[in-house]
C-alpha cells in the first residue's frame, strides 16, 4: 500500500496478536562488576523520560491504520523493549544486546514500506539509529552484472544505510537464481556488513509470504538473523472501503452512497478474481486518482460555462468510478 493504512484507535483496549515475534539477545547477559542490590535498597534516582515524548509522533502515524492490530502490537513492544532497556541501563543494570533485523511477509499494497519508514523513525527517536532514514531497494539495486560488482553495488547500499534502515523489497528475488546467480553473493555480502556494521543499520527483507519462507530456507542461517517477523495480511473489503473514503477525504472529496456501492462490488469481483496479485490498497489508491480525473472531466463538459457549487468539486459519483470489463 503505498502507507494509507488508517483504523480506528484501539481506546486503551489491547490490540488482537497475529504475529510471531522473539527478541533474541545477541550477546550472553553479563552482569555489572557493582554492588548487588539488595531488596529495600532504593535504586538509584532516574528521571523517566514521558513515554509520550518519544512515541507520541509514532502513535499519531500509527492511530488511522486499518487493519493492522498486530503490526501496532509489535512497534509498541520494540517501543517498550528500548525504553526499559534504557531506564534500566540509567538504574545500573545489564540492558543486554538485542537485534532488530526484520521480516516483513505480505502482499503489495498491505503497507509494508510504510510501517518500514515508522520503524526507522522509531528508532531514531530511541537513539538506536543515528539518522533513521529509509533506504529502499530491490534486486537490481543490489545484484551487478560481473563477478565482485555485487559485493560492491550491496556494499554502496548499505553505506547509504547507515544510520537507518535499508529495506529489501521482493528479497527472495536474491535466491531465485540458483548457486551461479550473483543474488547469493549479494546475500553473502548483507550478512557480512550485519556483523561488520553491527548497530549502525537495520535490514528488513520484505515480500511475498510463501517466498520469503522459502528464501530463508535456501539459507540455514539467515531466519535466526531476523528474529523479528510480521505478517500483514490482505486488506477485507470493508477495509478496502474505509481505505477508500479515508483517502478520498485527505484531498476533501466525498464519496457518494451510490459510489461506494460501486465500489465496493467492483472489489469484490476483482479480488475474487485476481485472488493472488490484488494490489490491495495500492489498487484501492489508484482508483481514487483515476476518479478524480474523470470528475474533473465531467465537471469541465457540465460546467463549462459556470463555476461549479462546492458540493458538487468534492462529489465523486458512480459515473467517475471507470475500469476495464474482463
Amino acid at each position: 500500500m503505498s502507507g494509507h493504512v488508517m483504523s480506528g484507535s484501539n481506546n486503551g483496549a489491547r490490540p488482537s496478536r497475529q504475529i510471531n515475534v522473539v527478541l533474541r539477545s545477541q550477546e550472553p547477559v553479563q552482569m555489572t562488576a557493582s554492588a548487588p542490590v539488595v531488596d529495600n535498597e532504593p535504586l538509584p534516582a532516574v528521571k523517566p523520560l514521558p513515554p509520550g515524548d518519544h512515541f507520541a509522533d509514532i502513535q499519531k502515524e500509527l492511530e488511522p491504520m486499518v487493519g493492522m492490530d498486530n503490526v501496532k502490537a509489535l512497534i509498541y513492544e520494540v517501543y517498550a523493549l528500548l525504553y526499559i532497556t534504557r531506564m534500566r541501563s540509567e538504574a545500573g543494570l545489564s540492558g543486554g544486546s538485542h537485534v532488530y533485523h526484520m521480516i516483513f511477509k505480505g502482499n503489495p499494497g498491505t503497507g509494508k514500506t510504510t510501517i518500514a519508514r515508522i520503524v526507522a523513525k522509531l528508532f531514531q527517536k530511541m537513539g538506536v539509529l543515528s539518522k533513521g532514514h529509509l533506504i529502499e531497494v530491490e534486486r537490481a539495486d543490489l545484484v551487478g552484472e560481473y563477478i565482485g560488482h555485487t559485493a560492491q553495488k550491496t556494499r554502496d547500499m548499505v553505506r547509504k544505510a547507515i544510520g537507518g534502515v535499508l529495506f529489501v523489497d521482493e528479497a527472495y528475488s536474491l535466491a531465485r537464481g540458483g548457486e551461479k546467480d550473483f543474488g547469493k553473493e549479494a546475500i553473502d555480502t548483507l550478512v557480512k556488513a550485519m556483523e561488520d556494521h553491527r548497530n549502525q543499520f537495520v535490514l528488513i527483507l520484505a515480500g511475498y509470504p510463501a517466498e520469503i519462507d522459502h528464501f530463508l530456507l535456501t539459507n540455514p542461517g539467515l531466519p535466526s538473523r531476523f528474529p523479528i517477523q510480521i505478517d500483514f495480511p490482505d486488506y477485507s473489503i470493508d477495509q478496502l472501503i474505509q481505505i477508500s473514503e479515508l483517502m478520498a477525504k485527505e484531498r476533501d472529496y466525498n464519496l457518494m452512497p451510490q459510489s461506494i456501492f460501486k465500489l465496493r462490488q467492483h472489489l469484490i469481483q476483482e479480488k475474487m478474481s485476481d485472488i493472488f496479485s490484488f494490489s490491495n490498497a495500492r489498487y484501492v489508491r489508484n482508483i481514487i486518482e483515476k476518479s478524480i480525473r474523470y470528475q474533473a472531466v465531467r465537471l469541465l463538459n457540465q460546467y463549462s460555462n459556470s463555476i461549479p457549487p462546492k458540493q458538487e468539486l468534492m462529489a465523486i459519483k458512480p459515473e467517475d468510478f471507470k475500469w476495464e470489463t474482463k
